[in-house]
């Protein structure tokens, strides 16, 4: 995208437009807000807060806004979570949703509109890493500012959100490696250091941190993640060191 800032502007004042009154803030995270965004590789991950429930002709209009905007975005297109004001703070976990939206659930959006924004609405234990990001290193699009709103979650509602986004790294590392390579690598950093890294921190993390024989393969994740060069999987490696993180992982925790 060539100017993501315009990107952002056109959003917001679409937001306002459907949200109106009930719009309270809406909060970047993920790698546009940490400093290694890639238009190739990276998604948009945003969070809208608002203050009451949604009506379903609101929800509608905000998906078709939202699907109007996925078709802009890079590849990976939009992640857009909507919640209430309520479960930022006092922190409520699992958090409940609203509203979600990613690219995963559009054939469902385009084939029932009235289906989707019926049940897309629930708990989601993601939220807990989004909001730990939004509140260290996030950024205001619109609206009240990030402590105004949000919280820092605790210790255990953050370490329990990212282990359940690990919890099956050994099973999805061969159909997803740069993803669960890099993304280990910055749990490690966490559960060891308490470090709150992006995809791209965590591997230079690792590569330092990490003993010397899983540093090719985590430079190569880095690499298609940066630089989009596609990196060749050795399948035996990459499960030896999904292994090996989980281990230490679960032996910090």
């Amino acid at each position: 995208m060539d100017n993501i800032q315009n990107f952002f502007e056109r959003l917001v004042r679409e937001n306002i437009k459907i949200l109106s009154d009930n719009l309270v803030g809406i909060y970047l995270h993920g790698s546009a807000a940490m400093g290694c965004f890639n238009p190739q590789k990276s998604d948009i991950d945003i969070i809208t807060v608002v203050k009451d429930e949604l009506t379903d002709d609101v929800k509608i209009n905000f998906m078709d806004m939202v699907i109007d905007f996925n078709n802009e975005a890079p590849a990976k297109g939009l992640e857009i979570s909507i919640v209430k004001e309520a479960v930022c703070n006092p922190f409520i976990y699992p958090t409940p949703f609203e509203l979600h939206f990613s690219n995963m659930h559009l054939d469902w959006y385009m084939k029932n509109p009235t289906d989707y924004v019926k049940k897309m609405k629930g708990t989601d234990k993601d939220l807990a890493a989004h909001f730990k990001i939004i509140y260290h290193r996030g950024r205001t699009l619109y609206g009240k500012e990030i402590k105004d709103v949000f919280c820092d979650i605790s210790e255990e509602y953050y370490k329990d959100s990212i282990l359940n986004d690990i919890i099956n790294a050994i099973e999805e590392i061969l159909d997803n490696p740069v993803y669960i390579i890099l993304n280990l690598c910055r749990v490690l950093a966490y559960v060891q250091e308490k470090f709150i890294l992006s995809k791209e921190e965590g591997a230079e993390w690792g590569i330092l941190n990490l003993p010397g024989k899983y540093r090719n393969l985590i430079r190569a994740a880095l690499d298609e993640y940066k630089n989009n060069i596609n990196m060749h999987v050795n399948k035996e490696l990459a499960l030896e060191y999904a292994k090996y993180m989980l281990s230490c992982i679960y032996k910090c925790c």
